[in-house]
């Protein structure tokens, strides 16, 4: 039976035997490296019991100047194909899958491999990304495609957060994957991750033992900040004048070796808006007030009120008399300090709070 005919005759759960330079590895696999050793052991035993399980692969048909021709591309088995080549073996067992689209492929080679649990930590989280990435799936879909929890999808793509010699040392075996929960508890600080990694190699650490350690990282690092800010004495006698000069407790706190933290404290609303009164900043509260303010003067202005000034005049006898005359804006020439800055105030489109001298 020739390939060609395979097409016609197949069924879904059937099994071929197809040769083996027909066959291609899948671009999408998340394999990524392959034991040599291991792959010697499996080949001797497919020489002696043959190929158990079937590949399973996808077909192609290519437009050749000869004619058609016919390949297969694998969705799960790269391996056992690897290993058969070293065995010898010219043609395999393999099962045909109808669907080819992309996804598809990258899922049955994903889940193929995860249900035999042999992908290494660093290839799961790749596969778990690219999932992600390429086809649009949250870390749910992901979990329920492959039969995981969102927490463990969650977890193992943080991985790829590690620094490139830890995840090394994962790939290849220097440490498992139950070191990496004390690592990544450490993320925000790259340094004592390498501390602890290291450690865990040279001391073989056990994962109890790496998670103590990276407890005492984290206390030493959180004592050594407090000591940093206890032993500046240059910190505190800054605070201190710039809350004499200031007239609100300020606090200067180092942050490393170039960096130092300003913060003050208010015990109230009145004394906070004391504090901005002195240096001439507002509130919001304030602006709006007056902003308001000005709005009413405005209105009233526009509405035709105009403000009348009261002027006293004495008489030749002593008494005094006060009389109200209306202003005369044609009449009057230059006019009081009051009524200049008030035009100009007017004339600019503002309102202007002055006073009279």
């Amino acid at each position: 039976m020739s390939d060609y005919e395979l097409p016609r005759i197949r069924k879904e759960s059937g099994v071929f035997w197809v040769e083996v330079e027909k066959i291609k590895p899948n671009t999408m696999q998340p394999r990524k490296v392959f034991n040599e050793d291991r792959l010697k052991e499996l080949s001797e035993s497919i020489r002696q019991y043959g190929v158990l399980q079937p590949l399973v692969v996808i077909r192609h048909e290519k437009e050749v100047p000869s004619g058609a021709f016919v390949e297969y591309e694998i969705i799960a088995g790269e391996r056992r194909w690897r290993a058969s080549q070293i065995a010898g073996l010219t043609q395999v067992p393999v099962i045909i899958r109808e669907d080819s689209s992309e996804k598809i492929k990258l899922e049955l080679a994903l889940i193929e491999n995860l249900q035999r649990e042999d992908l290494s930590p660093m290839e799961r989280a790749v596969a778990f990304k690219q999932l992600i990435s390429d086809f649009k799936m949250r870390h749910h879909e992901v979990g329920a495609k492959v039969g995981k929890s969102r927490e463990f999808v969650s977890n193992t793509i943080r991985l790829l957060g590690l620094p490139e010699e830890i995840q090394e040392g994962l790939r290849s075996g220097l440490i498992n994957e139950g070191h990496t929960r004390p690592l990544l508890s450490l993320s925000k600080q790259q340094e004592d991750q390498i501390v602890l990694y290291k450690e865990i190699i040279y001391r073989k650490m056990n994962v109890r033992e790496a998670e103590e350690m990276s407890r005492k990282l984290v206390r030493d690092r959180v004592a050594r900040r407090t000591r940093m800010e206890i032993e500046d004495p240059e910190s505190q006698k800054l605070g201190q004048q710039l809350s004499d000069v200031l007239g609100a407790r300020v606090m200067v706190e180092r942050k490393g070796p170039t960096v130092k933290k300003i913060s003050m404290e208010f015990f109230s609303e009145e004394e906070l808006q004391d504090f901005l009164s002195r240096v001439g900043l507002q509130t919001m509260q304030q602006q709006f007030t007056q902003e308001t303010e000005g709005e009413e003067e405005e209105n009233l202005e526009e509405a035709g009120f105009v403000m009348n000034e009261s002027v006293e005049q004495a008489d030749a006898e002593g008494n005094k008399t006060e009389q109200t005359e209306p202003l005369d804006s044609e009449n009057t020439q230059g006019g009081s300090l009051d009524e200049i800055e008030k035009k100009e105030g007017e004339e600019k489109g503002g309102w202007l709070k002055y006073f009279s001298v």
